[in-house]
């Protein structure tokens, strides 16, 4: 039977500290090997997690934590939907 006080915890990989699932937006790499943010956080394929933060935004997009950890490319595109949703 699944512990109903359990809330998953992911990590930011730009600042490496630990937050809930919910306060963190996924993105997935796709097929084409580009980027895309994962609204439902459920997608399929390799993820990560970054904290809705200006500064992990920033930080990530700066030292390519999101290229480096998907192994994908990041649009503009991308980085302007992230700060957007802050």
């Amino acid at each position: 039977m699944p512990n109903r006080g359990h809330r998953p915890a992911r990590t930011c990989v730009a600042c490496r500290r630990e937050g809930l699932k919910a306060d963190l937006t996924r993105l997935v790499r796709a097929q084409d090997g580009s980027v895309v943010v994962d609204m439902t956080g459920s997608a399929p394929g390799r993820g990560a997690y970054l904290h809705r933060d200006p500064d992990c935004i920033a930080g990530a997009r700066k030292r390519r934590h999101i290229e480096r950890s998907l192994g994908a490319t990041t649009s503009e595109e991308l980085w302007v939907r992230l700060t957007a949703s802050v």
